[in-house]
């Protein structure tokens, strides 16, 4: 999944980080984050961006895919977190 800068703007301001916080956590420099937040994503190397997902989502920040209604954030279950397309919705994978 490719993520956005809003999404780790929106992942950043669930749980408190500033950008220099999730730099540190990712191992990157400040000005990579700044750059890819401020919608320069295309002149971060996906390799960075990944480092921040990465991050983020090991402090409890779940990415949700595009699916139609738009990519965003949310906070993760102490469970795995399955998304599922709307074919798969059925009573026997409610929780």
């Amino acid at each position: 999944m490719t993520i956005e800068s809003a999404q780790v703007r929106a992942g950043r301001a669930l749980i408190g980080w500033s950008q220099a916080k999730l730099a540190a956590a990712a191992g990157l420099p400040l000005p990579i984050v700044e750059e890819f937040e401020s919608g320069a994503a295309h002149n971060v190397p996906a390799w960075a961006a990944a480092k921040m997902q990465a991050a983020l989502e090991s402090a409890g920040v779940a990415f949700i895919p595009e699916l139609g209604g738009g990519a965003g954030v949310r906070f993760r279950t102490g469970r795995e977190s399955k998304y599922l397309g709307w074919e798969e919705l059925n009573a026997s994978n409610d929780e």
